[in-house]
């Protein structure tokens, strides 16, 4: 399955955003998809995350009660939506999934098989 995240821009500090990530060449069906960001010589952190199955979500802690993590079955493509963003949220946002995430190996990238190209988020103070 391929990956494509979109959504990204330059937004100022309390506004909003919704970032998507849109399957190819297959779905997301029994996938676990999750968001990831990396900001400038920090390393990657997860985000959020969304079972396909069922519709459990997980949130860090640092984006909880601001971001939600969705999923549109008939588009095959998950979404985030950011709120009350903050300067501390710039970063490059990746999407990734995979079939075979256990709930201990929801927050950890390496378990991710596939991944998306990243989409800049910028927030201005």
């Amino acid at each position: 399955v391929q990956l494509q995240a979109s959504g990204g821009g330059l937004v100022q500090a309390g506004g909003s955003l919704r970032l998507s990530c849109a399957a190819s060449g297959g779905t997301f069906r029994r996938q676990t998809v999750a968001w990831f960001r990396q900001a400038p010589g920090k390393e990657r952190e997860f985000v959020a995350a969304i079972r396909w199955s069922g519709g459990s979500t997980y949130y860090a802690d640092s984006v909880k009660g601001r971001f939600t993590i969705s999923g549109d079955n008939a588009k095959s493509t998950v979404y985030l939506i950011m709120n009350s963003l903050r300067p501390e949220d710039t970063a490059v946002y990746y999407c990734a999934a995979d079939p075979s995430i256990i709930l201990s190996s929801v927050r950890m990238a390496q378990q991710y098989a596939y991944w998306g190209q990243g989409t800049q988020v910028t927030v201005s103070s």
